[in-house]
């Protein structure tokens, strides 16, 4: 007999499930199991007397051990758990688990590192099976949506022979008889595809920055939601493309999980409302000014400092009524080389803060060979980034896109710290598990 998913079982027939033991109460005359795998959780009911074959096994069994049961599902009205219980003819445990090395006294929290250090543990909770449940579903509606609309899925590498972006903050690795360095992004070869005529790509992979923080958002290693497409007008068809896409991917997140987050998390999940509020980054400063009395010196209002993405939380809400919100206006200092500049200089890019928190660079790209020339002479970069800048040479067309932190996705919907929001996490200090 086949395994089936818990979800999956059938009343009234033998059924064979296997799972984790998440609670065992093993007494004279009865014993009862709880087994949970992925799809839920079901009881397990042992007349001892009925099965005295079974007494040995269930001496045996510890909580998180693994075991697989066949028996009869029976529905019971006195059974909290999705009022049914199996009634198990043989019982058969797979692994036995030793004590929980995670596990804090009652009412208390074990500590975020030592949950890290045995993440594997950690990761069976039903708060982290919901959270990884989610982030599947949503890239997943992310993919749906790009590909409705003739978009192609491309992988670019990782191992790059250049610096890239700014050329700071990446990883250098020996490869064979030189230098290699992680890709900060997949940006250029995103790119490289708008000069090969692809028009409209996405990508999802790994990210990485060598740069030493300490925030609940920043990781080193990090899972990035990448796209790009050509023959746009201005950065405004990027903006409207991702929120299009963001309110798909929530909207569908919400009809299939809202009410789990809502009884595991306590969260009341918000689908966005179309268009997101767009607002200049002097506008926004002027208002942070008035509305809370948030000063910024001069020399730092090219770009959105910390405190002041934190405070886009409250003044989008209060203003638009808005979870997220559009920051254009940055200046090019604080901007990529590649972003296209407008007559004035402006960079023509914006980030999207969603609850105080920038989940996303985006902008129209620089696709003339002399000027992007030019931006990168500026920041010191033209020699380090001669292959990249060779894609424009031959024919590009206009184009633009932007980046999304998976990661930080997830971490907001759950209103999480980012080392819980990831399935591993990497830090400086951090390389295992």
């Amino acid at each position: 007999m086949s395994r089936v998913l818990i979800k999956d079982i059938q009343l009234g027939n033998v059924n064979h499930i296997a799972g984790f033991v998440e609670n065992i109460r093993n007494k004279k005359t009865m014993c009862f199991i709880v087994v949970k795998d992925i799809s839920g959780k079901l009881q397990l009911t042992i007349e001892k007397e009925k099965h005295p074959e079974l007494n040995e096994v269930l001496d045996q069994i510890t909580v998180d051990s693994v075991i697989e049961a066949k028996g009869l599902i029976l529905e019971s009205e006195y059974v909290k758990l999705n009022h049914m219980e199996m009634y198990p003819d043989t019982i058969q445990i797979d692994s036995i688990a030793a004590p929980s090395p995670i596990v804090a006294p009652k009412g208390e929290e074990t500590n975020i590192d030592l949950r890290l250090d045995y993440r594997w543990i950690d990761l069976r909770t039903d708060k982290n099976a919901l959270m990884f449940k989610v982030q599947s579903y949503f890239i997943g509606k992310c993919r749906e949506f790009l590909l409705k609309r003739n978009f192609i899925e491309i992988h670019s590498p990782k191992l790059i022979g250049a610096e890239s972006e700014s050329g700071a903050g990446v990883f250098k690795v020996d490869y064979f008889d030189r230098n290699a360095y992680l890709a900060q992004s997949p940006q250029f070869y995103k790119q490289m595809a708008m000069a090969a005529g692809f028009e409209r790509i996405f990508e999802s992979g790994p990210v990485f920055r060598a740069e030493k923080f300490a925030s609940r958002k920043h990781a080193t290693e990090f899972t990035g939601f990448d796209l790009e497409f050509s023959y746009i007008e201005s950065y405004e068809d990027v903006m409207h493309m991702e929120e299009e896409m963001l309110t798909y991917a929530l909207s569908e997140v919400a009809l299939k999980y809202k009410e789990e987050i809502k009884e595991v998390y306590d969260i009341d999940f918000v689908v966005p409302t179309l268009p997101f509020p767009r607002i200049d980054l002097h506008e926004l400063y002027n208002e942070l000014e008035e509305r809370y009395g948030y000063v910024v010196p001069e020399s730092e209002k090219g770009d959105l400092t910390t405190e002041g993405e934190r405070m886009c939380q409250k003044f989008s809400l209060e203003k638009y009524g808005h979870e997220f919100l559009f920051v254009t206006g940055y200046s090019k200092e604080n901007r990529a080389f590649y972003h296209m500049r407008d007559e004035h200089g402006v960079p023509c890019g914006y980030d999207l803060i969603w609850k105080g928190c920038e989940i996303t660079t985006g902008a129209q790209r620089e696709h003339r060979y002399e000027i992007l020339k030019k931006q990168a002479e500026e920041k010191g970069l033209d020699k380090d980034v001669e292959f990249y800048l060779d894609f424009f040479k031959y024919g590009c067309p206009p184009h633009g896109g932007f980046g999304i932190g998976v990661d930080r996705i997830t971490m907001l919907i759950f209103n999480q710290g980012i080392k819980d929001a990831m399935f591993i996490f990497r830090g400086p200090d951090r390389l295992n598990p």
